[in-house]
């Protein structure tokens, strides 16, 4: 009999637990927020794209200049290659030659300055977003947290094909960075 009584309180204690833990999960709240847009709204997303677009524009003109003077010097080359002739063709050949040269080498310079400008233009992508991000998730974990959700989805991605309902914090968080 006793050992029953004991059997009994533990399938009661057992069933007491695993209904508590269903009950807790069952409380815990899903929210949702669109990241893209909370990010996009910060005036330091508009700051930081005004930076990136005028060292874009900076890095181009350069590689602009660097492709007219190719054109200039090529111009120049078609120029002397129709004025050839059997008089000075030894002379013009030499000249011919160290044209191509020289345009060879303008060409390595516009391959190397497009590398060079493609990993400026990344590097401070990455200097100047990453501070954002941080601050967006910052502001994201601390409204999350103040509204008691265990779980909060980014919806702009696309990796969720489907939600319906949860809470969307995304005014919450703007709200919290200051943001329209």
């Amino acid at each position: 009999m006793k050992g029953m009584k004991n059997l009994l309180k533990s399938a009661i204690i057992i069933a007491v637990t695993i209904f508590t833990t269903q009950l807790a999960q069952a409380q815990q709240k899903i929210g949702h927020i669109n990241f893209g847009e909370i990010i996009s709204s910060t005036a330091e997303f508009k700051a930081a794209q005004d930076q990136l677009k005028l060292l874009t524009d900076e890095k181009t003109k350069i590689l602009q200049d660097l492709g007219e003077a190719i054109q200039k010097k090529q111009t120049e080359a078609n120029e002397k290659l129709l004025n050839r002739s059997e008089a000075n063709k030894t002379t013009v050949d030499a000249e011919l030659q160290a044209m191509g040269e020289e345009l060879r080498q303008m060409d390595t310079r516009i391959q190397e300055n497009q590398r060079v400008a493609q990993e400026e233009l990344q590097n401070k992508e990455q200097e100047l977003f990453q501070p954002i991000q941080k601050k967006v998730m910052d502001a994201i974990t601390a409204v999350s947290t103040e509204k008691g959700f265990a779980y909060v989805f980014d919806i702009s991605a696309g990796n969720i094909p489907y939600f319906q309902g949860g809470t969307d914090l995304t005014a919450d968080v703007k709200t919290k960075l200051g943001v329209k």
